[in-house]
């Protein structure tokens, strides 16, 4: 790839051109707000001006509602040789291309699972996509051509390209990003009626929860509508399960909840709310970390350590510089420590399969007494 055009230069928009510039690439940028081009281009994206000829790839960064418009008028003239876009809804875009655009097979759906609660060209960064997802949805009539160069967009902004159906995408995305949105949005609205201490105890917690509510409300009322029916399902069982969790809490609020004739209504209480808490924890266990890749197949390593104060943050070290994770460390107590008398922890530290034989020697070297590895299934 040599050129491209980008339209629409908003965070995302001006981050891939940002990213295509920083790999040589020559691109052409335009908005219907000039000075959001002329600004995208003063950062060093390209050029707030039309490509001399068609271009390798188009990529059309503007809100799901107006991609069939974007390309349409786009292919008119002839602007590129394959389009894809990035927004964040493919099924209903697609349909209309399908419907009304004059070269179809020339454009192929693209989503980069990445943003900022920022717009604009101002917040953009060239490394953005960077590790992330990057979600291409080819339809039918896609030629090879441009599921190539979709597959070249997202690995050269640094992304790792999935391929998937339009519709299987709205509703991940449904799940996993638009109702998140939706529900921060709910909670930080909240705010604006809560009690006069909200700004001085407000935590982390709340941040973290919230932080996505400030992104633009304009860009997110066209996505959530266009992702409609996919979210409805999502927050109906939502829905139903606060539903459960008001009528828990109305029960652990009676006065007299601890009454001796109502402790089961109190234990009902306990056990709804712990069960949401607990499938709340199974949920997020399925998720990979952060930049993690493809689950591999793990070894627990079982380290004896003596029951002396700093033995196990020493362990901790050595396991860290090592450059192991150790969030997913267990410990447990022990009677004895293994050829000791004395007592103990047991601490169980998961490696990748492969390098388990290494690291186990390098600790046993190291003066740990350590046990066979054990198998962990992968992921």
């Amino acid at each position: 790839m040599h050129t491209m055009a980008v339209i629409g230069t908003g965070l995302i928009g001006t981050s891939v051109a940002l990213a295509a510039t920083g790999q040589g690439v020559s691109v052409y940028l335009s908005d219907r707000n000039r000075a959001a081009a002329r600004t995208a281009a003063a950062l060093g994206a390209g050029r707030a001006e039309d490509p001399p000829e068609p271009v390798d790839l188009a990529v059309l960064a503007v809100p799901p509602s107006r991609i069939a418009e974007a390309l349409i008028a786009a292919q008119e003239r002839g602007l590129a040789r394959v389009y894809t876009d990035v927004a964040s809804v493919k099924a209903g875009p697609e349909r209309a291309v399908l419907a009304r655009a004059p070269e179809p097979s020339r454009y192929v759906g693209g989503h980069p699972l990445a943003g900022r609660e920022r717009s604009g060209p101002l917040a953009a960064r060239a490394e953005l996509f960077r590790g992330r997802p990057w979600a291409l949805t080819p339809h039918w009539l896609t030629s090879r051509a441009a599921l190539d160069r979709g597959l070249e967009l997202a690995e050269l902004c640094g992304a790792a390209p999935v391929v998937m159906r339009s519709r299987e995408h709205d509703e991940v995305v449904a799940l996993t990003s638009h109702v998140p949105h939706l529900l921060a949005s709910v909670m930080a609205a909240r705010l604006r009626d809560g009690p006069a201490g909200v700004p001085l105890l407000a935590g982390q917690g709340l941040r973290d929860v919230t932080r996505i509510a400030a992104g633009d409300p304009r860009l997110w009322s066209d996505i959530l509508r266009s992702n409609a029916a996919a979210m409805a399902g999502v927050v109906r069982e939502l829905r139903a399960d606060l539903s459960r969790v008001a009528a828990a809490l109305d029960l652990l609020a009676e006065e007299d909840v601890l009454a001796e004739d109502d402790y089961g209504g109190h234990d009902q209480g306990v056990r709804t709310l712990e069960d949401l808490l607990a499938r709340g924890v199974a949920g997020l266990a399925g998720l990979p970390r952060p930049g993690a890749g493809p689950p591999v197949a793990e070894a627990g390593l079982r380290i004896l350590v003596p029951d002396r104060p700093g033995e196990l943050a020493r362990l901790l070290g050595a396991v860290a510089a090592l450059g192991i994770a150790v969030d997913d460390v267990a410990v447990e107590a022990v009677e004895a420590v293994e050829a000791a008398e004395a007592t103990g922890l047991r601490v169980r530290v998961p490696v990748p399969m492969a390098d388990a034989e290494r690291i186990g020697a390098k600790l046993g070297a190291d003066g740990w007494d350590r046990a066979p590895a054990e198998s962990v299934p992968a992921g």
